[in-house]
Order: structure tokens, then sequence, then C-alpha cells
């Protein structure tokens, strides 16, 4: 991937990912919305392929939410399959080749059958050496569901109302040792979070772009990239202050 235009030295850690349109992709081919999904899911390996050219070393992407439970049953039935048999066997392979570290984000509640949870399982051991990018899949999550699990935690350890602090909720989070995102990308000219990583998107850059998650290439985040150097990122701070907060 040519990176001519790009600054290796700016480019964002960590990547979020609100992989939307598989839906409207397929109705404008006249086909079912399960093939949307499945035209989805090379998306997903064609993407996370290139935040391995582009030296990503995190990838997040929303999969399947706490909400998605309430679309038909016959789609809910095709997602999991869809996820669990192409992502987690075939794709998992291909991703393990190119070092690509998998892990998982959400609730493993009742709802999610065994003999994906088996698979998930076995994803993360079989890649967790892996040095490349990590890409986290985040499946039965939602938003506000990680911020009352990491509640929760700190009630259930015992935690003292002077205790609790941003670093204290943190470590009770799905995975605490997770960088916060630095770019945010949505596709299918959406505009909207939709319950993803709520907590963490405090200060990340949001891209919005009106490609169907299916068409989604390598070219395509690095156009969201290209958009994250242009910024200034300030945490707060007015432009002075960060100018003068920078090294050099």
């Amino acid at each position: 991937m040519d990176l001519d235009d790009l600054d290796p030295k700016r480019m964002p850690r960590h990547v979020a990912c609100v992989m939307d349109g598989n839906g409207r992709w397929a109705k404008k081919r006249g086909l079912p919305r399960t093939e949307g999904h499945r035209a989805g899911e090379e998306a997903l390996f064609e993407t996370a392929k290139a935040a391995v050219e582009l030296g990503i070393e995190w990838l997040t992407v929303y999969a399947f939410s706490t909400e998605n439970w309430r679309r038909p049953h016959d789609e809910v039935r095709f997602l999991i399959n869809v996820i669990a048999d192409d992502l987690l066997t075939r794709r998992r392979d291909q991703l393990h080749e190119l070092g690509v570290r998998i892990r998982f984000a959400g609730r493993r509640d009742w709802r999610v059958p065994k003999w994906v949870l088996r698979r998930m399982d076995e994803t993360a051991q079989l890649t967790r050496h892996n040095k490349a990018t990590t890409v986290t899949v985040a499946f039965n999550y939602g938003g506000r569901a990680e911020i009352v699990d990491a509640v929760r935690g700190l009630v259930a350890e015992g935690a003292r109302p002077d205790q609790v602090d941003e670093r204290a909720l943190r470590r009770h989070m799905y995975l605490p040792d997770m960088p916060d995102p630095d770019l945010f990308i949505r596709t299918s000219g959406e505009y909207r979070i939709s319950n993803f990583l709520l907590w963490e998107i405090a200060y990340s850059e949001l891209v919005f772009l009106d490609v169907l998650w299916p068409d989604f290439r390598g070219e395509h985040l690095r156009e969201a990239v290209r958009e994250y150097q242009r910024r200034e990122r300030r945490f707060g701070l007015t432009g002075e202050q960060h100018g003068e907060a920078l090294p050099g």
C-alpha cells in the first residue's frame, strides 16, 4: 500500500469502526439482507489487512450489538453464523498468517450460543502471541452495557465512593489494556455513534464516510487516516496550549 501521502509518525494507534450499510448494499442489488452481511465479512478481512500494512496497532470493529438481538430471527441467526463460521474459522487462519491477534469484547451471556463462545476462545488462544495489529471484535456489545458492567464490578469488589474514579472504572471495562481509539469511523453516511465504545471515544476523531461497508477497502481506511492527520487533537487544551505541549 502506497504511504507517500501519509505521515507514518502521525498514524493513529487505534482505529474503531462501525461497519454500517450491509442491508442497504444488498437492497441496492436486489439481494437478501443476509448477502450484505456475507459481503461485509470480506470487507472486514481487507480492512484488517490494510491496518497491518499501515502499521495501525489496534482495530476494533462493531460486529453485533446488544440491540441487534431485536432484528428478525433469521437475520440474527445468519449474522452469528457468518461471524462464527467465516470470521472465526476461514478468516481466522488467514489473519493468523498475517500476525493478527484477535480478541473479543462484549457480554458473554445466555443469548450467545456456547459453541460460538468456544470458537471465540479458540481464536483468541490461537492468535494470542501475534504481534501485528490487534483486531478486537465487539460482539454482543453495547457501550452503556460495558459501563454498567464496569460499575457492577466496582460494587462487587466493595469499592467505597471515594475510591470510584476514572482509573478504577477503567480496570473493570471489558479490555482495560486496550488504548482509547484515536480515530472512529462510521460507514454508510450515517452520523451516529450507536452505543459503540461510549467511554473510550471521549477524545477520538470522528470520520463519517458515505461508502457502504461491503464496499469498504484499504483505500477507504487510508482516506479516513488522511482526514485524521489533517486535524489537530487538543484534548481539552486551547490551540496555543497544545502547541506549547508538543515536543520540539
